[in-house]
């Protein structure tokens, strides 16, 4: 069992690494900044793959009724949020900047759990909660790459995620799966994206791309879709078969050893302050993952 564990935590890790740089690479270098596109892809071939996974009985996906997928519809808008806004900040930003600002949304459930849930928070989740704030806040200021947009969908791109996930832990338990809460997400993604692509005008700029029709975009694009539903279903094996501390001690090597990677293969500016902000979120992350092994 204990093998097992250690092939899913290693597959996800894989999943993870391979997802961000391909992402990466496609919104930076090819600079291919059309997210409604982007997204709307992603979620389409992740949607098609999750269907026919279901009808092959390879996943369960339940008939949910009505009144729960309505009840679910909140969740699903800020999906849509989380990837649209992360696609607009990672074009823009190094990804260990970006894995900074994404950890403070363990900020926003922080203070959610402890100002309206009235939850008892452990002295080490609070440092955790600090130190990653710290880094956030000071990390734009020790930025040579500095950008404003970027910075910005960053910003929203977290409340997104800290929202989201405030929802998925308000959700009663065994109303819906992680798989059915994921195909709803898909389709709401697939709808809504395909409908923003015109009023955005991302569906005739993109015409203009240089790379349209160049073999490395089509199998980044290819690759993106696959890996994309590769990590969502290894996130959710990960999850069912681990406690929520072992989850987050994978999940904090899967960012380690993809922002390392990052700065060997996509140019990057560090200096020391930008060095000591990555190393404060770094210990905050840390720190979380302590709290939670102690929770478990």
């Amino acid at each position: 069992m204990s093998g097992r564990r250690s092939c899913v935590g290693l597959a996800f890790c894989a999943c993870y690494l391979a997802s961000y740089l391909t992402n990466k690479y496609v919104l930076s270098v090819l600079n291919f900044t059309y997210p409604t596109l982007f997204q709307g892809w992603q979620t389409c071939v992740g949607g098609l793959l999750l269907h026919v996974s279901w009808k092959l009985g390879w996943v369960e996906i339940s008939s949910s009724p009505r009144s729960d997928v309505l009840t679910w519809l909140p969740a699903a808008v800020l999906f849509v949020g989380i990837i649209y806004a992360g696609s607009r900040a990672l074009s823009r930003l190094a990804v260990p900047v970006f894995f900074v600002l994404h950890n403070v949304a363990e900020v926003v459930i922080c203070a959610y759990q402890k100002c309206f849930w009235k939850e008892k928070t452990s002295p080490a989740r609070i440092c955790s909660a600090l130190f990653l704030l710290a880094a956030a806040a000071y990390l734009p200021f020790n930025d040579p790459q500095f950008d404003p947009d970027g910075y910005f969908w960053a910003v929203i791109h977290l409340l997104c995620v800290g929202s989201y996930k405030v929802l998925r832990r308000a959700q009663k338990p065994g109303v819906l799966s992680d798989i059915d809460q994921q195909y709803l997400n898909y389709i709401f993604s697939v709808a809504f994206l395909a409908s923003a692509s015109h009023p955005t005008g991302d569906l005739f700029s993109v015409l203009d791309f240089p790379f349209l029709y160049f073999y490395r975009f089509h199998g980044s694009c290819f690759a993106s879709g696959l890996l994309g539903f590769f990590l969502m279903l290894s996130t959710v094996k990960l999850q069912s078969l681990l406690s929520p501390g072992q989850c987050a001690a994978w999940m904090f090597l899967a960012k380690v050893a993809t922002a390392g990677s990052s700065l060997l293969l996509f140019d990057a500016v560090l200096t020391p302050g930008t060095v000591g902000c990555l190393l404060l979120g770094g210990l905050g992350e840390a720190l979380l993952v302590i709290s939670e092994q102690k929770g478990s």
